[in-house]
C-alpha cells in the first residue's frame, strides 16, 4: 500500500484503525498527544540458562506501550543480569519520559534524543520507548521498518539457537531437541569445559556453530590455541573471547585468528565503534545495548562504513523486541535471534523461524500481534 506524500515521514500518512483493520488518513502533527503506559512482566525461561558467569531461569522485563489517536505501538525493556538495570531503574526513567509534549510522532529524532537525554544510561528504558515509537510510527505508514529501511526480507538469514552451559548430557539433548530445526547453533563457552561442550554437541550434530565466550578467556595464547581447535571443529565465529577492558590482546587475537570474532559487551552504542575498530572483525547489535531501532540502523551504516561485519543480536525478550531487531536481519551478516524462542510466556507472535530462517511478515510497524 502506498504511503500518501512525498518524504518518509510525510505530512499525511497512512493511519492503521486497531479496532477493525481499516486504514485511514491521518495528518500528521495535527490530532493528539502521545501517551505513554507500561508494566513489569516477568519473562520464564523454558530451561535453565548458563552463560560463564552466571545462572538464571527467569528474566525481569517492562513492556511499554505508546498510544497516538487510537493506534498502539509496543515496546519493551527486557533486563539480563549483566546490563545491570531492573524493574526498578526501568520503571523510575520511564516515570521521567513526557511523551504527551510532543504532538508529531513522525518527529523521531527529536522525540528520541530527548528521551536519550534523561539520563546516561537506562539503555533497556530508551529501548522500550524506541521500539513502541517505531511500532507506532510503522503503523501510521502502514509498512513494516524493513521496508521503511529499503531492504529485502528475502534476504533475512538463519537465525542462531543458543545452547546454555551444562553437562555433556544435558548439552547432548538440548542439541537433539533443536538441531532439526535449526541451520546454525549458537554455544555458550567461557568456563573450564569448552571443549567438553563442543564434543557433545558434535556428538549429535555436524551443524555450523558461533560460540560466545562472554569474557571468559583472559590469555591471549590459550584464547587463539582455543580458536585453532574450534575451527577444526566446524565453528565459524567466536563472539567476545576476551575481557573488553584487554583491548590490545584482542587486537593481537582478531589478527592471528582464523575465524571472525565479533564483539559483544566491548560494544554497546554507536561511540564505541570507532575505538574498537581493528581489534575486532564485526560487531552484535543489541536493542537493549543501543538504545533502540533508531541507533541500531545507525550503527550498521558506521560498521559497514569502516569495513566491520554485522551481526544482530538479542537478550530473553518476548516477540516484541526480537521481531524489532529482525526489522534488521536481511543486511547482517549472523543473526542471533531465538530470545523469543526460550521463554514460555511470550505475548505477541511476531518475526518466525521456519527451518531455522528468520521470516519477517508484512504488518506494519516491527511487525506483531498480541496474542
Amino acid at each position: 500500500m502506498a504511503v500518501v506524500g512525498t518524504g518518509l515521514f510525510a505530512s499525511n500518512a497512512l493511519a492503521l484503525n486497531e479496532s477493525n483493520g481499516a486504514f485511514s488518513i491521518l495528518k500528521s502533527g495535527t490530532s493528539g498527544k502521545l501517551k505513554l503506559r507500561f508494566f513489569s512482566y516477568e519473562l520464564k525461561l523454558k530451561h535453565v540458562f548458563t552463560v560463564s558467569s552466571y545462572s538464571r531461569t527467569t528474566t525481569p522485563d517492562v513492556q511499554v506501550e505508546v498510544e497516538y489517536d487510537g493506534v498502539t505501538g509496543y515496546g519493551e525493556a527486557s533486563m539480563p543480569q549483566y546490563l545491570g538495570q531492573s524493574v526498578a531503574t526501568v520503571t523510575t526513567f520511564l516515570k521521567k519520559v513526557n511523551l504527551e509534549q510532543f504532538s508529531d510522532p513522525f518527529q523521531l529524532e527529536d522525540i528520541l534524543d530527548y528521551v536519550d537525554s534523561l539520563s546516561l544510561g537506562d539503555t533497556a528504558a530508551k529501548a522500550a520507548v524506541d521500539i513502541a515509537l517505531h511500532d507506532l510510527v510503522g503503523k501510521l505508514l502502514g509498512a513494516p521498518w524493513y521496508k521503511i529501511w529499503g531492504l529485502d526480507k528475502a534476504k533475512a538469514p538463519s537465525t542462531t539457537f543458543t545452547i546454555g552451559i551444562d553437562t555433556a548430557e544435558v548439552v547432548k539433548q538440548k542439541t537433539r531437541e533443536c538441531a532439526a530445526k535449526f541451520n546454525i547453533l549458537k554455544v555458550k563457552l567461557g568456563r573450564d569445559n569448552d571443549k567438553d561442550m563442543i564434543e557433545a554437541i558434535r556428538s549429535v550434530t555436524d551443524l555450523p556453530i558461533a560460540v560466545d565466550v562472554n569474557q571468559g578467556w583472559k590469555d591471549k595464547y590459550m584464547a587463539l590455541d582455543m580458536i585453532n581447535w574450534l575451527k577444526d571443529k566446524g565453528i565459524v565465529m567466536v563472539e567476545q573471547p576476551m575481557p573488553k577492558e584487554q583491548l590490545d590482546d584482542m587486537a593481537w587475537l582478531t589478527q592471528h585468528s582464523p575465524l571472525p570474532t565479533y564483539a559483544d559487551e566491548a560494544v554497546q552504542r554507536l561511540k564505541d565503534i570507532l575505538p574498537i575498530k581493528g581489534a575486532y572483525t564485526g560487531i552484535n547489535i543489541k536493542l537493549m545495548k543501543c538504545t533502540g531501532m533508531r541507533e541500531a540502523w545507525k550503527m550498521v551504516t558506521l560498521a559497514r562504513a569502516v569495513g566491520m561485519r554485522v551481526m544482530v543480536g538479542c537478550m530473553t525478550e518476548t516477540s516484541c523486541a526480537v521481531t524489532a531487531a529482525a526489522q534488521l536481519s536481511p543486511v547482517v551478516d549472523f543473526a542471533d535471534l531465538d530470545g523469543n524462542l526460550l521463554i514460555s510466556n511470550d505475548r505477541f507472535k511476531g518475526m518466525e523461524v521456519v527451518k531455522g530462517k528468520i521470516i519477517l511478515n508484512d504488518l506494519p510497524g516491527i511487525g506483531i500481534t498480541k496474542l
